[in-house]
């Protein structure tokens, strides 16, 4: 099985832009995922996806490896199938990395990647979600599944509804999982679900994998108990990130 971990990387963001060269202690904040990404067992090649010369040039700089892509992608799912096909050797799999995760632990990799099989269409991660705060968080995509562990529903909202539940019941009443945001894609899958017009459900939660299960896709979904990885979305969240490193509390 050959797998091919990408990591998208653009420099515009309406939040914080250029943040995939913000300087976190001597490296940047693509260098740190770059080489964290890069301990996976599981992965045949690790390439970083941007549209920004900047980014390539200093991804070549640092000794990793870097593609261009399209400024016109909607998603991180359309740049991984540019990526993919840009590649000089075939991949059964592709796996999305988010280029803003500095601490991401390689073994959630190679757990979404031991998951799969040449029948898997697409493959996802998942975690029991443990606080009320979590729950109610519309930042949160809330995931359902199937007794085959295969995904039935994406939320925003806490999912499934515990009628007549008060709120600090929820947690006893039912197991409740958050979305973690690595995805596997079968070759051949990434090229259909990028021809797929946005779904009436996709637009109303914001979640384009709501768009695959709507057109008939599987999503296996794996369960991780691995702590989770920080994700850097604004200057403040960089400045949590740097007092980890630095080792204060």
């Amino acid at each position: 099985m050959k797998i091919l971990g990408i990591i998208p990387a653009r420099y515009a963001s309406s939040r914080f832009p250029g943040k995939p060269l913000v300087d976190m202690l001597g490296q940047t904040m693509i260098q740190r995922v770059y080489h964290q990404v890069k301990k996976s067992a599981r992965l045949s090649r690790v390439v970083i996806a941007t549209d920004d010369a900047r980014i390539f040039d200093h991804v070549i700089s640092f000794g990793g490896e870097a593609c261009m892509t399209g400024a016109h992608h909607p998603s991180g799912t359309d740049r991984c199938f540019e990526a993919l096909q840009k590649q000089n050797e075939k991949f059964d799999f592709a796996i999305n990395i988010q280029g803003d995760e500095p601490f991401i632990d390689p073994n959630q990799i190679d757990l979404l990647c031991s998951s799969i099989t040449s029948e898997t269409e697409l493959a996802t991660l998942i975690q029991k979600i443990s606080t009320l705060e979590q729950l109610h968080s519309p930042g949160e995509a809330k995931v359902v599944i199937n007794h085959r562990h295969e995904a039935i529903y994406f939320s925003r909202s806490p999912i499934p509804f515990v009628q007549k539940a008060e709120s600090k019941e929820w947690l006893n009443k039912t197991t409740f999982y958050r979305h973690v945001g690595l995805y596997a894609y079968r070759a051949d899958v990434l090229e259909k679900i990028t021809k797929l017009e946005p779904s009436l459900l996709e637009k109303a939660e914001s979640l384009e994998q709501l768009r695959w299960i709507e057109n008939g896709f599987k999503i296996k979904t794996v369960e991780t108990e691995m702590e989770e990885s920080i994700c850097i979305d604004t200057p403040e969240d960089l400045e949590k990130a740097l007092l980890i490193l630095k080792g204060k509390p």
